[in-house]
Parts: structure tokens; sequence; C-alpha cells
């Protein structure tokens, strides 16, 4: 960029939208928003390292308890059964499902642990003063990873089968139960008062610009892993294939086959969609008699115990979450195809909308994965998952999938708009 007179100014890129800001300095507890779309831009939070890395410290001693000690115990006919995080990974490999049994351990115990380690050694090497150059690529992993950590959504699928088996066992909360909600709590608070881009500007300095320079933003190409904004050496193979001084990601102007990839992610989901509500998602063996459960009928069962508010939430995660993705998805997809330029700041908030619901569809999930460990007392009673939870599990992980697979940046690519916003520039 070229040299001018005064302070330099840290140029962000919308990460909904792809505007380029100039940004000032800002306060502490201030956030910098898009002015086109309302998407935030950054948060500036004194000492944010060093209270993210305190709070990570407790979570990991917390989720160390929570993995070692059991969660629930049921006591049935005289039998007793506990059930760890482990526990209910096992459960499900014993019954066949062990495709289901991976996702389980994945999102449930791997993706937290390596959320929680990995920020405690990025945080302290930067802390420390250190900018080693391996510390970028980890970092953009662990905050791509951060989405698939889903301990707060594995408590509400402990909570539902609480609520399922109280009134037919005894049911006793264990240590780990509070250990786990705690390390929710304090993992919540790190996201709270943590900025990634702090860590960022560390490792290298946000690319800067005066206040009086032009910025064109067609010149310019957008990190989708640090935000870094970034003017690409144009070589033989294009600018698009360049990648980030930063943190090493390629670089394109927009993600590569967003669109074709998003179509044929949400296909796949519309289709797995229906085995997923037709067939059961689990049965139970009760002296030789099973009795299949579908999501809807799981419901109705829970109306009919007079669990309205746990009934409601497991509708609303199960049923309408994926509903509203594949309508969601679908809408967007055709109105950019169609370089609609209508509402397209409501566009984005819906797109935002999805990606931030998404996960909430694992509940069910979660909710078998306990069931099946807790009860599996032999004749008395067991717990078994059906093809449908494997279906509808593979729904959740693939419309996840489609809304990181979509650029909400085509949304403000209409012809119409895209030149106004050169013209500004």
């Amino acid at each position: 960029m070229r040299n001018r007179a005064g302070p330099a100014f840290p140029l962000f890129a919308c990460h909904d939208c792809g505007l380029i800001h100039r940004v000032t300095g800002l306060t502490d507890g201030t956030t910098a928003v898009c002015t086109r779309c309302g998407g935030v831009l950054f948060r500036h939070r004194e000492d944010s390292i060093e209270r993210a890395l305190a709070l990570n410290l407790a979570a990991l001693l917390l989720f160390g308890v929570a993995n070692t000690f059991p969660l629930m115990s049921l006591r049935l006919g005289g039998r007793e059964q506990a059930t760890t995080l482990w526990r209910g990974v096992t459960a499900l490999h014993e019954t066949g499902m062990t495709g289901l049994a991976a996702l389980v351990f994945f999102v449930a115990i791997l993706v937290p642990l390596l959320e929680i380690g990995g920020s405690i050694a990025i945080l302290a090497t930067v802390r420390a003063g250190r900018r080693p150059p391996w510390l970028a690529p980890p970092f953009r992993r662990i905050e791509a990873l951060r989405p698939w950590a889903m301990s707060e959504i594995y408590l509400l699928g402990l909570i539902v089968a609480w609520v399922k088996l109280r009134d037919l066992a005894s049911i006793e909360l264990d240590v780990a139960l509070l250990a786990l909600v705690a390390m929710i709590v304090v993992m919540v608070w790190a996201a709270a008062v943590f900025e990634p881009h702090e860590v960022w500007e560390r490792i290298a300095p946000q690319t800067r610009a005066v206040p009086d320079e032009a910025i064109d933003r067609a010149a310019f190409l957008v990190c989708h892993g640090c935000a870094q904004v970034v003017r690409p050496t144009t070589g033989r193979d294009g600018p698009d294939h360049a990648s980030c001084p930063r943190c090493g990601a390629a670089l394109h102007h927009r993600k590569p086959d967003s669109l074709t990839r998003t179509t044929a992610l949400l296909i796949a989901s519309t289709i797995l969609y229906v085995p997923a509500n037709l067939y059961p998602i689990m049965t139970v063996i009760s002296l030789g008699k099973g009795h299949p459960d579908t999501i809807l009928s799981g419901v109705v069962t829970l109306i009919a115990v007079g669990m309205w508010p746990v009934a409601l939430l497991v509708f609303f995660a199960s049923i309408t979450v994926p509903v509203l993705k594949l309508v969601g998805l679908t809408y967007l997809l055709v109105s950019v195809r169609r370089r609609s330029t209508r509402r397209r700041r409501d566009r984005t908030v819906m797109y935002r909308l999805i990606e931030f619901v998404g996960r909430w569809s694992m509940v069910d999930i979660f909710m078998i994965s306990i069931l099946a460990a807790l009860v599996s007392l032999e004749r008395i009673a067991t717990i078994v998952p059906g093809l449908g939870a494997a279906a509808f599990a593979t729904v959740g992980v693939l419309t996840m999938l489609a809304s990181e697979a979509f650029d909400p940046r085509l949304i403000w690519d209409a012809r119409e708009g895209h030149d106004a916003d050169r013209d500004r520039a």
C-alpha cells in the first residue's frame, strides 16, 4: 500500500458481505459492526488473551472431571447402571452404530478437548511474547473447529434423557454432571471475553491504510481463515491461487464451487430427512418386547406425560430446526442463482440464523447415546438405537457442512449492488 502521512488504521472485511472497512480505534468493550449488513467485524476487549487463558485452564480441569466420573446413575429392578461421556460412545458402538459412536466422540469429547487444549497452548505462547511460524495454521484450524464442539448440546440431550427416565426408574445425578455444567459455563465465558483478532494481530498485524487513502475493494482478497485483507501478487495461476501471508490458507475471491457444493449437500440432506423421520430412532426392549420410537412419537410421549416445555424443545431442535435449515438454504440458493437484489440484509441475517441453530439438531443423537448407555439391563430393559438415528445424524452433519460451504458474500454480488459498491470505493 502507498505510504502517506498520518496514522494508519486496520482494514477489516465483513465475513458475511465482504465489504471492507477502515476501522478507527475502539474503546474497551465496544464492537465494530459492518455498515452494510450489520455483521460483527471485531470486538475490542482489554486483556482478552489473559482472561481467556485463565478460563480455558479452568475448563481443562473441569473437562477432566466430567470425563472421569459418572454423569448419572439408573436403578431399576434391583439393577444399577451408570454412564459417562465415554460410555455413551461405547454403547453406540456395541449396538452396531459405529459411525454414530464416532460422531458423538468427535463432537462431544475430541473437539472440546482440542478447542480447550489448543487454545491454552496458543494463548500461552502469544502471552509469552513469542510468535513462532507454526502458530497461525493451528489457530486457524481451532477456530474452524469451534462450531463442532457441542458440549452444551450434549447437556441438553442429557436433560431430555433424564426427563424420559425419571418416572420409570430411580435416577441419581453424579459429580461429572456438575463438572460438565461448570465447564460449559466457563467455556461460554471464555468465548465472550476472547477476541480472535487479538491473537491474529500479535502473530502478524492486520493490513492498514491511512485515512485519506482510496480503497479499491476489487484489488483485495480476504482470507476466510484469519480475516486478513490481502492485495495478492498475480502469478502464473492468477491471484485466486495465492496464499494468505499470515495463516497460509488459500485465498479465493469467493469460496470455490460454493453453490454447487451447497446444492449437492442440501439434496443429500433432503433425501435422508425422509428415513430420519420414518424409521425409529430407538427401540425400547422390555421383557422381550420392543417399542420403537420415531422423533415425532418421542415428542408425543413427552406431551402425554405432561412434559410440555421439554416436548417443545425437542420438537424445535429435532423437527423445526432441520426443516428451517433445508427451506432456508434452498431459498438462499435460489435467490443467489437468480441474482436477486431484494432484501439482501434480511437474507444475510437468515444465513447467520441458519449457521447458529444448525448444531442444535444433534440433541436427539446425544439423548440416544445416553439412554443406550444407561438402559442396558438385559431382559429387564434395553434401549437400542435405530436406523432413523443414523439418518438423522447424517442430516445434521450435512446441513452444517452445507451452511459452511455457502458463501454469504454471494448474496451481495448481484450486479446492481456490486457496481454501486465499487463506485463508492
